[in-house]
């Protein structure tokens, strides 16, 4: 999340390039369209409409996780090569990954966000949901809007920085990263100064999770500001806000007279936001029957109940010794992930690939004119494979008796394909790869499968989970697999991925 670290990219990719040259625009008449794919499902769709017009190559390779890929020099010096890149986006991928296609894809060449384009060929599309379950406030970080006035696009960042602290007297406070096997990195530490490297990077129109810990109670004013750096390699930034949070921990906000008649939020969703359209920090809290609401951090409070207090664990002695006393509002969903408001695995719908296909198309017969016939004659032959494959898909999934039509895994990746063919999501060990379920989440998931009688709960064939295996076998539950976004030496196509996906879970959840 730090600048350091995000140049990295930037440098590689300069490198590849001194060894690649210059590319050379768009093909000539003789030559295939030289297409590049970050993902492989969506290579293997763009490969269907390509045919022999068109080379197509994934980025992310078969086994790998397109949430946590990075790229490779192999891969610059493809994107540097490429007349079209196809990307999912919807966060789907590392940020990196996209930075980098952005920043090497010659300026003569297309650069498509499939799923946002799809929507206009009449894709659904699900928003991204997160239920937490926690006693004390989940405390974010956020980037509200997408500052396309600014001359932001994806690759751009927005940079959140903490600039000061009131505190009370021999107090601290902290803000980290928890990741999924125990690693911590630390943002912000009021005991160290202020400085460039106290600061989170986020793509425009994200958000992420994060850990708070503050040492006594009492009232903390912390100060944020935000800039934007249209590129993330850029070192120059547009300011875009600055503002101050008041937090009170382990007090009753209304004891306290200079909190007098602000909102108290003590439970729930919150997260320190910065608007980068209207240039203005806000507190973004849930809003009741959905949605967010922005609250004017100058006349709300966020309290730190004394549920908070408790020791400090073992590994975390930027804090101070273990077994020490501190609050912590602990980040909720552990390992780094920053995602948007859209569950991007849009293609596990039949229907939704269908669109898919229809944004490539369009694509390849705008770089390529002259094999624009024979693109759409690909694409309606393979549109109707899958019209096939949608009807295949109900007709193993309606053979499940509709109580048994329950499906617990590992991550909450298959909210289209339970929306298209009728299945219910009781319940995943996690909402994200890389996160570490809560031990209430443990608990959660065997009650699931109990009560619901669950036969079987499904894993990723790349993925280990260990809650979701330890409840299935105190449970008596089968495991069995299923594909979301990567294939591997078994499954190659997205149509064996459905196929395949059809018949476990008829398989494994019909009686």
């Amino acid at each position: 999340m730090k600048v350091r670290r995000l140049l990295r990219v930037a440098a590689a990719s300069a490198a590849a390039l001194a060894l690649t040259g210059c590319a050379t625009g768009l093909p000539s008449s003789t030559e295939q369209l030289r297409v590049v794919a970050t993902t492989g499902i969506i290579a293997d769709l763009a490969s269907h409409v390509a045919g022999d017009a068109a080379q197509v190559q994934p980025l992310v390779p078969k086994g790998a996780d397109p949430h946590s890929y990075e790229p490779t020099l192999r891969d610059v010096r493809s994107i540097v090569y490429a007349d079209v890149a196809l990307t999912n986006y919807q966060m789907l991928e590392e940020h990196r990954l996209i930075t980098t296609v952005d920043a090497n894809l010659p300026k003569t060449s297309i650069n498509a966000a499939v799923a946002e384009n799809a929507v206009k060929h009449g894709a659904n599309v699900i928003p991204l949901v997160e239920d937490v379950h926690l006693d004390t406030v989940w405390l974010g970080l956020r980037v509200h809007g997408t500052a396309d006035s600014r001359g932001a696009d994806r690759s751009s960042e927005v940079r959140l920085r903490m600039t000061g602290a009131s505190v009370p007297e021999g107090a601290s406070a902290h803000t980290f990263l928890t990741r999924s096997l125990g690693q911590t990195d630390v943002l912000f530490d009021t005991t160290d100064g202020f400085g460039p490297e106290d600061l989170v990077s986020l793509p425009p129109a994200a958000h992420t999770h994060v850990s708070w810990a503050f040492s006594k109670p009492g009232v903390y004013r912390l100060r944020f500001s935000a800039g934007l750096a249209t590129r993330a390699e850029d070192s120059r930034e547009q300011r875009l806000a600055s503002g101050d949070f008041a937090v009170v921990v382990g007090k009753d906000p209304a004891t306290i007279p200079e909190m007098k008649g602000r909102r108290v939020v003590d439970a729930g969703h919150a997260d320190i936001t910065v608007d980068a359209d209207a240039g203005r920090f806000a507190l973004a809290v849930d809003k009741k029957g959905g949605g967010l609401e922005y609250l004017d951090p100058a006349e709300t409070a966020v309290s730190v109940t004394n549920s908070a207090w408790r020791d400090i664990p073992r590994g975390a002695s930027f804090l101070g010794p273990a077994g020490t006393p501190t609050y912590l509002l602990p980040q909720a969903v552990l390992g780094k992930h920053v995602h948007g408001e859209i569950d991007p695995h849009m293609w596990l719908s039949a229907d939704n690939a269908i669109a898919y296909v229809k944004v490539i198309r369009d694509v390849f017969s705008r770089a390529d004119p002259a094999n624009a016939e024979t693109y759409r004659a690909n694409a309606a032959k393979y549109i109707d494979q899958l019209d096939q494959l949608d009807a295949e898909v109900r007709r193993e999934i309606d053979a499940i008796p509709k109580h048994r039509r329950h499906i617990v895994t590992a991550h909450d990746a298959y909210r289209y394909f339970a929306d298209a063919y009728g299945l219910s999501i009781a319940g995943f060990a996690s909402p994200y790869p890389g996160a570490e379920p809560s031990a209430a989440d443990r608990r959660r998931l065997g009650d699931t499968i109990r009560n619901l009688d669950i036969p079987a709960v499904f894993l990723e064939p790349m993925g280990r989970s260990p809650a979701l295996t330890d409840a299935a076998a105190a449970e008596g539950a089968e495991v069995c697999t299923l594909y979301s976004d990567t294939f591997d030496n078994h499954v190659s196509s997205y149509i064996e991925l459905m196929r395949t996906n059809a018949r476990t879970l008829k398989g494994c959840l019909a009686p």
